[in-house]
């Protein structure tokens, strides 16, 4: 049974007659790299802010390590967030910030907070001050100083927004260390399902404040893997065909529609016999949905005139 160190519950944000997060079920296992996708505007923010603590919400609850209510103060100190900017002293080098911010947290070892600059990849940055610092080592060191005290849960608000590729990378082979040496569960919102999709474990997409899906990455993996597309009149004929052939990997997804996930090279094959079994097949094709469309359907915006 999986272990959730998160778990929200119809959790709601209202401003004004406006629902920026509109009821909500989320599920974070422990340990895993969670991408939550949608628009600007759908509600990720917003989510975050609750989860860190830095809005309450509306109506609704979550569960944090194994904590809710008024028992959540508990476990605040190991829950880290870095959202929308990081805030950084401009006139003090990474050290600096990075070390104000251990003494915070009671770490006196001078050599802690070099060793997070090394492994965010600023071990050499020096006396730079951050005012000088480009947008992708702001980024950086602000992980550096959301990971101060090792906590249980990283909550990142599109930490790579606005990074040129080799920033994009270069952060993404970061958090997958943390997950993998650290044990740190990730809790990551972005608009770009591509990125996620290269260091994510697991998916929720929002849409208008809603949760549309939620999904582990095999599962998406599936969702836009290389199948057959059939829509016939008659399904449940249809699988009595697919099974008399020995198709077991396939799924019906409406009162219309299959998709096979195997014997794609068979694709005449299973046509003609549909056709003779008396189905009528109106369509019948080999596709795969790329990422990019899986989302702007999953939040119907592929589906406006």
């Amino acid at each position: 049974m999986s272990e959730y160190i998160l778990q929200t519950h119809d959790l709601r944000k209202v401003y004004g007659h406006q629902a920026a997060v509109d009821g909500i079920d989320l599920k974070v296992e422990r340990g895993a790299i969670y991408g939550l996708i949608g628009k600007n505007g759908a509600g990720k923010t917003t989510t975050l802010k609750m989860i860190g603590g830095l809005a309450a919400p509306t109506s609704g609850s979550f569960t944090l390590l194994g904590k809710s209510g008024s028992e959540l103060a508990e476990v605040r100190g190991r829950v880290s967030c870095l959202i929308e900017d990081p805030g950084l002293y401009g006139n003090m080098t990474a050290y600096q910030n990075l070390r104000a911010k251990c003494l915070c947290y009671g770490i006196k070892d001078k050599e802690y907070a070099n060793e997070l600059l090394v492994r965010v990849g600023l071990g050499n940055v020096g006396r730079k001050k951050t005012k000088n610092f480009s947008l992708g080592m702001r980024q950086r060191l602000g992980i550096a100083m959301a990971m101060v005290g090792e906590p249980d849960l990283l909550v990142l608000d599109e930490p790579i927004n606005g990074l040129d590729p080799e920033g994009i990378v270069e952060i993404r082979d970061m958090l997958t260390q943390f997950s993998k040496e650290k044990g740190v569960t990730i809790l990551i919102s972005s608009h770009i399902l591509e990125e996620l999709s290269k260091v994510a474990t697991h998916y929720g997409i929002m849409s208008k404040g809603r949760l549309v899906e939620q999904m582990s990455a095999e599962e998406l993996a599936d969702r836009c893997s290389l199948r057959i597309e059939a829509t016939v009149d008659r399904p449940e004929l249809a699988s009595t065909v697919l099974e008399r052939l020995g198709i077991t990997n396939y799924k019906v997804v409406n009162k219309t529609d299959l998709c096979i996930m195997e014997r794609l090279e068979d694709v005449a094959v299973i046509n003609r016999e549909f056709v003779e079994a008396g189905l009528s097949v109106s369509r019948i094709v080999v596709n795969n949905e790329s990422l990019e469309s899986f989302f702007l359907n999953a939040t119907d915006d592929g589906k406006e005139g």
